[in-house]
């Protein structure tokens, strides 16, 4: 997990140490670090805070001994980009979902993003948390063009044991978002989870239908899935979709395999979302709370 960029920072922490502190040898350091962590996907505005605001901590090491350098170099690059991550508020989904019950008694969540971004498998997940947090919660298929789609969210609701709203193949996924609400409400639901098609932040007539669905629907809260491995086309990604349909926070998925890590980093400095839940493996319970300091942890 996030072996490109846990390479990039060990790397840097050798060549200082190596080095030595001399401001020229620094400078040569934080030029590779910056590469690699562009390479790692991170983008190019966070790498140049990050390497920033290590040049300003280590001008204050060069009073050390040379034997301290490499934990003090390491801690540096610890507390920066816990510093950078913790710029926001991670809120757990669960957490969120059940303050808007708590106050309204009822809560939506409206959930999209890009085609394979792991979003039906998401929302089961979430539905199997909310369940197991003693919430009553209906799940509806807005995916009425995918073929399957239907039936992988039908297997889902079975297999945890929670409601499902169908309204079919080749319905309109605005009165499908409608009508699985008013189904949810009028039944003593506390959660209404709706699932869309996914679709590319690039084609203007499903991000126009997507722009209707969230008018129709009036969720509480908005949630884009997004895939940890798709690089550094996470940003455009997220400011395409936040622009056309508002985001409140962010899943990410598939962090377990061999992502790079730069996703969370776009989520959190550059559009400034929280980041509520992660996605580590395909079981049910493979969906946990976003915790800066574990992933920071794993980077080394």
């Amino acid at each position: 997990m996030l072996g490109s960029l846990k390479k990039a920072l060990s790397e840097f922490a050798d060549a200082v140490s190596t080095r030595g502190l001399s401001q020229r040898e620094v400078e040569q350091a934080l030029a590779e670090l910056q590469d690699r962590l562009i390479q790692s996907d991170v983008p190019y505005d966070v790498s140049q805070s990050i390497c920033n605001r290590l040049r300003e901590r280590l001008s204050a090491l060069k009073a050390k001994r040379f034997s301290d350098i490499e934990s003090l170099t390491e801690n540096t690059i610890r507390e920066t980009l816990v510093e950078a991550l913790r710029s926001v508020n991670h809120v757990d989904i669960s957490q969120v979902v059940k303050s808007v019950v708590a106050e309204k008694g009822f809560c939506t969540v409206l959930f999209f993003g890009v085609n394979g971004s792991g979003k039906t498998t998401t929302i089961a997940k979430v539905a199997y948390r909310l369940k197991e947090n003693g919430l009553k919660v209906m799940v509806a298929g807005a995916d009425t063009f995918r073929a399957g789609a239907i039936e992988q969210l039908r297997m889902h609701a079975q297999r945890i044991g929670i409601a499902m709203f169908d309204g079919g193949y080749g319905a309109d996924p605005a009165s499908v978002a409608y009508g699985a609400i008013a189904e949810a409400k009028s039944s003593r639901f506390n959660v209404a989870l709706i699932d869309t098609a996914g679709r590319m932040q690039t084609d203007a007539d499903l991000m126009s239908q997507m722009q209707k669905i969230s008018k129709v629907a009036k969720p509480d809260v908005k949630v884009f899935v997004g895939d940890g491995l798709v690089g550094n086309d996470a940003l455009n990604q997220l400011r395409m979709f936040d622009k056309a349909v508002g985001i409140d926070g962010v899943v990410v998925t598939k962090l377990d395999a061999d992502s790079r890590g730069g996703m969370v980093f776009s989520v959190t400095t550059e559009l400034g979302k929280p980041v509520y839940a992660v996605g580590l493996g395909e079981g049910y319970d493979d969906l946990e709370p976003f915790d800066v300091d574990a992933l920071v942890k794993k980077l080394f």
